[in-house]
């Protein structure tokens, strides 16, 4: 979490309700969210060229393609090579017929 703070009265409310488990801690960073911020702006990038892709399912599955793209080019993905080009074409040949 940044250092907003509205997190720290929030994150007691969740304790006393239950909603959080009471040990949990707070890690408090002043500029954490400019991280997630910097892995979706590449998203953004490459979505909004194809806003008009029709319906919200259609959507959905070019987004979570997206996403897996990306996770496998950041090595996040085991038994796949981060930049090696033939190892993710087969990977996706195998997960795209696995799917039909």
């Amino acid at each position: 979490m940044d250092k907003n703070l509205t997190y720290p009265c929030a994150l007691e409310q969740l304790k006393e309700d239950g909603d959080l488990w009471r040990r949990s801690l707070m890690r408090q960073c002043k500029f954490l969210n400019n991280i997630v911020e910097q892995d979706h702006r590449r998203m953004k990038r490459l979505v909004r060229p194809g806003l008009g892709s029709g319906g919200l399912q259609t959507a959905r599955i070019t987004v979570a393609g997206y996403e897996a793209m990306a996770m496998i080019r950041k090595r996040q993905v085991r038994k796949v090579g981060g930049r090696d080009m033939r190892a993710r074409a087969t990977c996706m040949d195998e997960l795209f017929q696995a799917a039909a």
